[in-house]
């Protein structure tokens, strides 16, 4: 794990409930992390997401899992160094709107 996936992941994610899994399989794709019960994945992205291949490849892979009914939000490594709170709290915002739906 990078050190922000390490952050989000130790200081949020590893207690949060309903439980997420990190380094989870879906397709043949990994996710960083995967909430099986609001069928939600977060991403977070380096700076070699913005390259324009990979941004296309992250673009299909993001369509294709979609397909299969699992939301993908993708935070930046600068938004968990600069914004932890914020992307925490859309987190948990973003879990509690899909459950509620349920």
């Amino acid at each position: 794990m990078t050190k922000e996936e390490r952050h989000l992941w130790y200081d949020f994610l590893k207690g949060y409930s309903p439980s997420f899994r990190r380094q989870y399989v879906i397709l043949e794709y990994i996710v960083d992390f995967f909430c099986p019960s609001a069928r939600l994945a977060i991403e977070l992205d380096g700076s070699q997401h913005y390259e324009p291949e990979t941004a296309l490849k992250d673009r299909l892979r993001t369509e294709r899992i979609e397909e299969y009914g699992i939301e993908i939000v993708r935070y930046t490594n600068l938004d968990i160094q600069k914004r932890f709170d914020e992307v925490c709290e859309d987190i948990d915002e973003r879990v509690k709107h899909i459950l509620k739906q349920e």
